[in-house]
């Protein structure tokens, strides 16, 4: 009979039994706990308790013997490495110096004594999660470092990334976006055209994407060919749109084999905090990856993000874009949404008439435009 696997253990740390209560009841059902009244006891059993994974402790206490900064320096101090790295979730004071002497000193995150069981369990998760990729990446700095075929971060770099941003955002109430992307029409793609073409497709792919985002995201892959990009700081509107730039950058280049234009198209699936009120990186990643799939599934060539129900349609492009399309060989692309685009360059064609003296038949364009749309 298979053994029942351990739930990572938690050490709560404070003198006041209401508050160590307080937050037994909201971790019991999914993990186990072990409860001191200041740091020197929760020092002594973290020695003695190698199953202890993180540590939740009061910001300061007025126990004579060792208090919560205490406890964290001799934490980070440690000769221990598993002392020295195991994190910690201090809960934060209005003392802003006294928090700020807490993150110098190596706190993981902060929480507020009031903190609600759902926002405490993904705060855990996150930062267990990222203790647990930062270890995998000590003990195998080099294993799977980078991608063998566009040297980019593997999936466990990006968690890993994922993770601190979410961490600091979750600090400072800043947003992050999660756009996971990749080719439409994979495996035909790869039926048609054989694993070696497909692999410096993705390469391509990946530098384009590289010269694109900011220096402070963070590009690598998600699975298979998918690409994920991690952006700290970003809105939600924003980072829609550079979605939809990426998409539409990738429709019209010029990526041709025996001189054959390949028409190719990527989809693009966005997740944002707080938009999407998530709370752990795996969450979010998760989350994206899903709607990347769904944008796949009807009929590729889009973006779904944030709130978004994908139709049958295609979205329309901007005009500059349609341009692009029509240029490339893609009137397919554009045809759909002639009136919408014909609507957009009306007051141009106006202006042309009115000083070039042209003689468009303008009324007609109105007329036969306002018939298709009725």
């Amino acid at each position: 009979m298979d053994t029942p696997k351990q739930r990572p253990r938690i050490l709560i740390v404070d003198e006041s039994r209401i508050v160590r209560t307080q937050f037994i009841q909201l971790i019991r059902d999914h993990y186990d706990f072990r409860e001191e009244v200041d740091g020197e006891g929760g020092w002594q059993a973290l020695v003695i308790d190698p199953s202890i994974q993180l540590v939740i402790s009061a910001l300061s206490m007025s126990m004579p013997v060792l208090d919560g900064d205490g406890l964290l320096a001799r934490l980070r101090s440690s000769r221990l490495a598993r002392l020295r790295q195991i994190p910690v979730l201090m809960i934060a004071g209005d003392d802003e110096a006294a928090n700020a002497r807490a993150r110098a000193l190596g706190a993981s995150d902060f929480i507020a004594g009031g903190i609600g069981a759902s926002e405490l369990l993904a705060r855990i998760d996150s930062v267990l999660r990222l203790a647990q990729a930062q270890n995998e990446l000590r003990e195998n700095p080099e294993r799977d470092a980078q991608h063998p075929d566009t040297g980019l971060p593997t999936r466990q770099r990006v968690e890993v990334q994922a993770a601190q941003a979410m961490s600091y955002a979750l600090r400072h109430e800043s947003p992050v976006s999660i756009l996971i992307m990749g080719f439409d029409r994979f495996d035909a793609l790869r039926n048609e055209h054989g694993e070696d073409l497909v692999k410096e497709l993705h390469k391509r792919f990946a530098s384009m994407l590289a010269t694109k985002v900011r220096k402070e995201d963070s590009l690598g892959h998600y699975s298979g060919s998918d690409l994920a990009v991690v952006s700290p700081g970003t809105p939600y509107p924003a980072c829609e749109a550079f979605a939809n730039r990426l998409r539409e950058a990738f429709a019209v280049a010029n990526i041709a084999v025996h001189g054959k234009r390949l028409n190719l198209s990527v989809s693009v699936g966005v997740a944002n905090t707080p938009v999407d009120r998530l709370n752990s990186a795996s969450s979010l990643l998760t989350l994206a990856a899903q709607r990347l799939k769904t944008a796949q599934e009807a009929g590729g060539n889009r973006v779904v993000a944030c709130g978004d129900r994908s139709s049958s349609r295609q979205p329309a492009p901007r005009l500059g874009h349609a341009i692009d399309l029509i240029k490339a060989g893609h009137e397919s692309a554009v045809i759909p949404h002639l009136l919408q685009l014909g609507n957009e360059v009306l007051p141009f064609l106006e202006l042309l008439e009115r000083e070039l003296k042209l003689g468009l038949p303008l009324a007609e364009l109105r007329k036969r435009t306002r018939d298709r749309e009725h």
